[in-house]
């Protein structure tokens, strides 16, 4: 758990939904921002034509963490005991089931499966550039969302470990950005990875959130 910028003293990030909800509506920084995090080079493909992947929502969920206080995001360390990314820092969110009507309830859905948060007032401020994951062949829709308060949280115990509250300036700019060494398909890769209050956020939720910064970067002050 981070302590606000209310107590530790850190500058405040101002910033408001309807700032984020515009850069959003723009052009999407793309395939630029997202291979900034990609644990192997050029390995940011298209399914081939022959395949089709599952399509899944994740959600990037803003909210203040005090009443007037600066943005955070909610992130999840995976249980070891869920089928995929075991002990991983994931974003909520999961696969299209056939009741979802649209990739953006299935983010909330799983959502509010996962976080307990199952609130008619989330806001969805817009969508980011789908991902495809060529490893568990999934290709992955995230949406940035907005809630007005801090949430109370249930976490689903058999799939979250620990529930991560990280202020958002904290994927902002370089400093918690490090490279570590990683055997992947059989070869050795220097990986980036975001360090959230201790935390080793890599992978997708990385490359995902890698493009929301350089979003956020276009209405920073």
């Amino acid at each position: 758990m981070y302590d606000p910028p209310e107590k530790d003293g850190a500058q405040k990030l101002a910033l408001t939904p309807d700032q984020i909800e515009a850069a959003l509506r723009k052009p999407l920084p793309g395939l630029t921002a997202q291979t900034r995090m990609a644990p192997i080079p050029d390995s940011l493909t298209r399914p081939p034509l022959q395949r089709h992947p599952r399509q899944g929502g994740v959600l990037l969920l803003l909210y203040p963490y005090t009443q007037g206080g600066e943005l955070f995001l909610v992130l999840t360390r995976r249980t070891d005991t869920v089928a995929d990314h075991k002990g991983q820092v994931s974003l909520p969110g999961g696969g299209l089931e056939p009741h979802d009507s649209s990739l953006i309830q299935t983010a909330l859905r799983e959502t509010c499966e996962e976080l307990g948060l199952c609130s008619d007032e989330v806001r969805i401020l817009g969508a980011l550039t789908p991902l495809y994951v060529p490893p568990s062949d999934f290709c992955i829709h995230p949406y940035v969302a907005y809630l007005a308060h801090r949430p109370l949280f249930v976490p689903q115990p058999r799939e979250v470990a620990e529930l991560l509250e990280v202020p958002l300036r904290n994927f902002l700019g370089e400093e918690n950005i490090r490279v570590e060494e990683r055997i992947i398909r059989g070869g050795s890769f220097q990986v980036p990875y975001f360090d959230a209050c201790g935390h080793k956020v890599w992978g997708a939720t990385a490359i995902v959130i890698s493009e929301f910064a350089a979003v956020v970067a276009r209405v920073i002050p």
